[in-house]
This record gives C-alpha cells, sequence and structure tokens, in this order.
C-alpha cells in the first residue's frame, strides 16, 4: 500500500511465494526498498499492466504474524470517513522503526523479546479493591447489555477500580483476551499503567504513546500484535489515541477513559477521532464473531456520547456518588467586579489558600496559559511582542527572559528597551503560569506549613514537564505531600488523583464563555468540573472547594457548575445545537488550505468552491465562503479554510469522495498544501 496520496490504490507486485493478506512486506518503489502490507491476492494482473513490468516484492516478514481481517477493516474505514489513502493510515499506524528494520535485525528483537516473556498472567487478587454498591451495579449492567456504554460517573466516583474489575473478569475467562485502555494524553499514563502493572504484573502490560523511543514504540507494537505472553506478548495495551490503529490480534475489551477529551481527535495527518475509531473497532470485531465491548468513562461525556444514550444508541451507566460518601467541591464564585482593577489573586481567595496550607493540605490553582505574561508591550508607541512570522504574539518568560512564539517556536532573548522608539519602560500585559506562581510566592510568604517550614509552591505546564522524567518526579512531588500549592494548566486539572488536594481555583476563565467556536462552553465546562473532581477526593477531607474567579458570575454555565449539573447543562447545549443546526445534529468538514499569501489560498479554496456546484452530492451539503483561520500565519505561512456542512452523514461523505478528485485535481501557482478534516472539533 502507498503511503503518499497521490498515489491512488494498491500497487501491484509479485511474490515467489504465496503470501497472506496482511503479510508485511519489502518491496522496491523507484530507487528505494520499503515497507508494504499486502492487502489482496490477485488472480491475474490488472488488464492495464504488462506482466513483464510488475516489479517483485523483495521479502517479507515471516516471523510476524500477518494484520488481521479486522485490523485491515478498520484502516480502511478510517481511510474512507476520514478521506485519506489507505497505505498512508495502514503504514502511520506501524511504528517508525519497522519501516528501517531488515529481516535480521527484526528477528533479532523478536528474540529478545520472548526470551524475557513471562509464562503468564497472574492477577494479585491481594491488590483488589472492594467494590462498593453503585460499582458493583455499573458492573453487571455491563457485563448485560452488548451495546457501547458510556459510563457516566462523578470525579472520585471510582471509575478506574470499575474498569480494573471489567479487565480482571475478562482476562480471567478468556486466556487469549486482550484490552485496549485509552488515556487523552501523556501525562495520565504513569499513574494508571502503574495501577494496571500492580494488579496484572507488569509483563502482561505495554504502554503507546509518541513520547517513547522508536525502539520502544516497536517493542509495545510487537507485544500488541504477538497477543500471547508466554511469546513475549502483552495482553493490556494502554495508550494514547495512536494505540487506537494498533494490531491487536485478540482485542475483547475497550476502555475510553475520559472520552470527552478533545485530545482524541488528532489534528495532522488522517485527522481521525481515537474514540469514535475505538467505538467502531469494537463492532468490527464483533461482527467478525470476536465479541468485544467498548466502555467510553466520564464525569463530563461529550454531547456527541450523550446524545447517543439519548438516541438509545449507547447504554448510560451511571456513578453520581463518591467513593467513601465523600462530598463534591463546593463551587465559590468571586465577582472580579467588586476587585481593585488589576487584582491577580482576591484577597478572600489567598486568605483561603493560605489557612489550607497551615493545616497540611494541598491547592490547586490553574491557568490555561503557560509562560509570564501572554504579551510584552510599550506604553509610549504601542509596541507589542508580535511574532514576524506568525498573526500571533510572543509569550514572555520571565524565568529565562525570553519571548517565545508558541505556535513556530521563535525564541529571543527580550530586548533591553523598545524596538520602535527606545523606551526602556516596556512592560508585560496579561498573565500566564509563571506570573501565578511568582505573586502567590510573595503573597503567601508569611504563611507556614504545620512543621513550622516555608509552603513550597510548583508549576507543571509545558516549559517545566518538556525534559524525560520531569512530569514523573513532579507528579510524585505532588502525591507525596512535599508541594503544598501546584500552579498549572490543564494539564494539571483534570484525570489525576490528588489525594491532598482540598482547594482548587481558576483565575480567568471568561474568555471561553463567547467564544466563536460554537464548542467552547462545552469545552469550559468540562474542565473546570474536571477540575473542581481533584479537590476532596479523599473522602476524610471535609469542606472541600473550588473557586472561580470571574466577571460574570451571573452565567448560566457557572449556575450549572455549582449544582454540578452535567445533565442539565448537556440539556441545553443539545437544546441550542439542535436549534441551530450545529453538530450533533449535523455533521461537518473543513477544507484547510496553506500558502505563501493569503490570496492565494483563498483563491484556491473559491476556485474549488465553484467547481463543487457540479457535484451530485452538492445540494445536499452547505458550502460557506472561504475565511482566514483564526491564528492566520504560522511560520510564515498563509491559512484559510472553508466550512461544509449537512444534514446526512452519508450526503456529506458522498460529497467529500467526489470532491476529493476536485481538490487533487485543482492547480493554483503558490499553494503549498491542503487537508481535508472530517468532524473537526475546532473552526
Amino acid at each position: 500500500m502507498p503511503a503518499h496520496g497521490v498515489l491512488h490504490g494498491a500497487l501491484a507486485y509479485r511474490s515467489e511465494l504465496p503470501l497472506t493478506p496482511g503479510a508485511l512486506v519489502r518491496v522496491p518503489l523507484g530507487s528505494r526498498e520499503l515497507l508494504g502490507i499486502v492487502w489482496a491476492q490477485l488472480d491475474a494482473p490488472p488488464a492495464d499492466l504488462v506482466l513483464a513490468q510488475i516489479k517483485t516484492i523483495s521479502s517479507h516478514f515471516d516471523a510476524i504474524a500477518p494484520l488481521d481481517t479486522a485490523w485491515r477493516r478498520l484502516v480502511d474505514f478510517a481511510a474512507r470517513y476520514y478521506q485519506r489513502s489507505i497505505g498512508e493510515v495502514a503504514l502511520a499506524a506501524l511504528p517508525p522503526q519497522l519501516r528501517e528494520l531488515d529481516m535480521v535485525q527484526m528477528a533479532k528483537r523478536l528474540k529478545k523479546r520472548a526470551n524475557a516473556a513471562a509464562h503468564s498472567v497472574v492477577v494479585d487478587t491481594t491488590k483488589n479493591v472492594a467494590l462498593n454498591d453503585q460499582q458493583t451495579l455499573t458492573l453487571a449492567k455491563f457485563s448485560k447489555n452488548k451495546l457501547p456504554a458510556l459510563l457516566f460517573g462523578a470525579t472520585g466516583s471510582g471509575k478506574t477500580e470499575v474498569y480494573l474489575h471489567a479487565v480482571q473478569a475478562l482476562l480471567e475467562s478468556d486466556p487469549l483476551a486482550q484490552v485496549l485502555v485509552m488515556v487523552p494524553e501523556i501525562n495520565l499514563t504513569p499513574q494508571l499503567e502503574a495501577r494496571f502493572s500492580e494488579r496484572f504484573g507488569a509483563a502482561s502490560v505495554v504502554a503507546m504513546h509518541s513520547g517513547m523511543t522508536p525502539a520502544q514504540r516497536l517493542q509495545s507494537w510487537l507485544a500488541a500484535h504477538i497477543g500471547v505472553v508466554d511469546d513475549g506478548g502483552a495482553r493490556i495495551i494502554l495508550g494514547t489515541r495512536m494505540a487506537v490503529l494498533a494490531s491487536i490480534p485478540h482485542l475483547r475489551l475497550i476502555i475510553v477513559d475520559e472520552e470527552h477529551d478533545p485530545s482524541y481527535k488528532a489534528q495532522d495527518g488522517a485527522r481521525h477521532s481515537a474514540r469514535d475509531l475505538a467505538v467502531y473497532r469494537a463492532k468490527l470485531h464483533t461482527d467478525a464473531g470476536q465479541h468485544c465491548r467498548v466502555m467510553l468513562g466520564s464525569a463530563t461525556p461529550s454531547l456527541e456520547s450523550w446524545q447517543a444514550c439519548e438516541k438509545g444508541r449507547y447504554t448510560r451507566l451511571e456513578m453520581p456518588l463518591r467513593v467513601g460518601g465523600g462530598a463534591l467541591a463546593q463551587v465559590r464564585l468571586v465577582d472580579m467586579r467588586l476587585q481593585p482593577p488589576k487584582t491577580l489573586f482576591a484577597p478572600a481567595l489567598l486568605e483561603a489558600i493560605g489557612q489550607r496550607v497551615a493545616r497540611g493540605e494541598q491547592c490547586l490553582v490553574f491557568l490555561n496559559r503557560r509562560g509570564y505574561s501572554p504579551v510584552l508591550a510599550c506604553n509610549a508607541c504601542g509596541w507589542k511582542s508580535e511574532c514576524p512570522h506568525c498573526s500571533a504574539y510572543r509569550v514572555f518568560h520571565k524565568i529565562d527572559r525570553s519571548l517565545r512564539c508558541h505556535h513556530c517556536g521563535l525564541t529571543e532573548k527580550v530586548p533591553r528597551a523598545c524596538p520602535e522608539c527606545g523606551n526602556v519602560d516596556i512592560a508585560p500585559v496579561g498573565r500566564g503560569t509563571e506570573k501565578l506562581e511568582e505573586q502567590l510566592t510573595i503573597a503567601l510568604a508569611g504563611v507556614l506549613r504545620p512543621d513550622g517550614s516555608p509552603l513550597v509552591i510548583a508549576r507543571m505546564d509545558a516549559d517545566t514537564t518538556r525534559l524525560k522524567g520531569a512530569l514523573e518526579e513532579q507528579l510524585a512531588h505532588v502525591h507525596s505531600g512535599s508541594v503544598d500549592i501546584l500552579v498549572g494548566t490543564q494539564m494539571v486539572a483534570k484525570g489525576h488523583d490528588f489525594r491532598r488536594i482540598s482547594l482548587v481555583a481558576a483565575v480567568n476563565p471568561d474568555a471561553a464563555l463567547f467564544s466563536q467556536d460554537f464548542r467552547a462552553p462545552e469545552r469550559l465546562f468540562s474542565l473546570l468540573m474536571q477540575a473542581a473532581g481533584r479537590a476532596g477526593r479523599d473522602a476524610a477531607m471535609l469542606g472541600a472547594q473550588m473557586w472561580i474567579q470571574t466577571n460574570y458570575p451571573e452565567h448560566s454555565l457557572f449556575s450549572a457548575l455549582q449544582k454540578h449539573d452535567y445533565p442539565g447543562f448537556a440539556a441545553g447545549q443539545l437544546t441550542e445545537r439542535e436549534q441551530a443546526g450545529l453538530p450533533p445534529f449535523s455533521f461537518q468538514a473543513l477544507i484547510r488550505a496553506e500558502a505563501r499569501t493569503q490570496e492565494v489560498a483563498q483563491s484556491f479554496l473559491q476556485q474549488v468552491s465553484e467547481a463543487a456546484h457540479a457535484l451530485p452530492a452538492f445540494a445536499h451539503v452547505t458550502l460557506y465562503p472561504s475565511v482566514p483561520m483564526s491564528i492566520q500565519r504560522v511560520a510564515d505561512v498563509e491559512r484559510a479554510q472553508m466550512l461544509v456542512e449537512s444534514q446526512s452523514r452519508a450526503a456529506l461523505q458522498s460529497f467529500l469522495s467526489d470532491w476529493q478528485v476536485v481538490l487533487r485535481e485543482s492547480k493554483v501557482k503558490g499553494l503549498i498544501r491542503w487537508a481535508m478534516d472530517v468532524d473537526p472539533l475546532a473552526i
């Protein structure tokens, strides 16, 4: 299968030996020899090819079992639905190092894995946690109902323990069964991997995510593909969205934790939704006679999954109570209109944080913006720290006195004076996590821990966790209690089981309330409710609170949040979307174009828009005018987009399939690239 979209369809080769579809091979292509997958066998060569012109397969990986039918059908569906070539999706799903190794090198790796293999999976029942009535009932309902299940459980209700027991029941009943457990972000894998390894043994668990080295990714892929532990395989695969396309031949259960998280939607390549593919993959295995269940878990489900339950396509499992009877955090709103101008922390919030630290509890303060300040500005001439290559500002990072563009990566030292007028009085505008850390250190300088020592403030964001092992080290400090106040971005506000946190504060969440993105309220409610769930997870810790500093305390979103009323919030959002004809009541796709000038990008989109009118399915779609993207220029590349929408998924797919031909054949001088995004999450 060719990996590039310009090569349409499969390429024909001949083999001296019979090869099964799904076999991995090396084939000549031009002057190179590349990895390929046998997709089908032909009884005779294509009529338009001369037999002598068909090249011969160089070799095949006979030590690796062929990729099974269910996997190939999944790849075929993903390619068709997300409008990519099959080869691009299939080869992108394989570990990069597999493309570089020859037969001898691969044999050595397989032998090494087999030699290190355990001989059985022994569940350590001494690590089992007794389930409460709510969890027991949930598992019973899951085992009886064969539909995809949405586990709607409050934060701290014990969803992970339900996952563990569901996995245990499966592994004990089926000696070959494999399980895929998915998490949205890499930073959530360490604690979950530790819990599964403790329960089922490290030999039966492998991780899959982009933070691993190429060698590690290959070893994990081989373990999942082999499956049988005696041969060096793994029965539990824990990974991020990339894991949904891994070869797992004996897959019988898929768990998608935090299923609402937008990180499950890839923003490059095939731009697939791992959550949606997980549901479809379970169906494929079941249709093939290998019964496979899927469980989606979240305290704030996506509106798509919630509506699927309302329509009867999914079954909803509810766990509204926290383990141990602990109460959900009380949500307190601070009206920042009543505070002095430029107030960063309300005095009442600072006092509450100080009281918590003084009695040995932890606090979490989050703001979804890293750096010290989002912009550096000159009050004399109006200069701002714009990026010369992007239509965005460079962020001021005080810790190393730099200006960094978070889009193209340009980093420069802070100028001594304004580059425009020479004014030395240039100052940061706005706030980031670095500034929160600094201001908290100053404001709480007199607060001491119960043992009389100074408080400890730690910051966790993409800057402080970029080095290998840094994330695990910081999480260990928080869990051990050596950190009193944790400041961070959304990466610390969801999924983590911090037992000592009793207060969570959101500093400035208002921007999403009036965003042009119709999904922004859903994302904000989810983030705040997930953040609130970090507080009071230990039932013995009473009086947990979530503080929100806002200029709009009367907003309906905050009213629902105060009552922890996700069903009410979801019902309101679905009503609004149905009235406006927005997803999940309609279906969308975006065409994005990139060029050196905005005019070229717009010209390409206008050309393909005009050509679309002649397509058979055009009458069933709405094609909107092209517009610049919200971040119009990145790394000196101008970007524009066009939205296409339909009330019918089938009609949209038919239109996109025909439109692909138009897009590929359209030629505009200066165009760099174009891409199609089906079911986009950000417009």
